[in-house]
């Protein structure tokens, strides 16, 4: 069973607006430009178990160590890290 089958109304993780996120939430699986909201909310279903990581790189055609930089930024930086224009000016820090 994957992480998808086992979400239940009641345990849906929190997206980055503060509102419970489920699958429909989440950006198309032909996402292209990845702004802040979506990178959040990917993050977000993933530390949430709405989808496994696995799951999330296959959808989005993401490499875990893209995923990981996601995450790493947002832990980091917050929502602002997960600009494409900031990434470099992190990564200095």
């Amino acid at each position: 069973m994957t992480a998808t089958q086992t979400q239940t109304r009641e345990n849906l993780p929190i997206g980055p607006d503060g509102t419970p996120l489920r699958l429909e939430d989440l950006p198309p699986a032909d996402t292209v430009r990845w702004v802040v909201r979506r990178k959040a909310q990917v993050v977000a279903a993933v530390r949430g178990g709405l989808l496994t990581l696995e799951e999330a790189c296959n959808r989005y055609r993401l490499t875990v160590e893209e995923f990981l930089t996601w995450q790493r930024s947002l832990d980091n930086h917050g929502i602002a890290g997960l600009r494409t224009t900031k990434c470099q000016s992190y990564r200095n820090r």
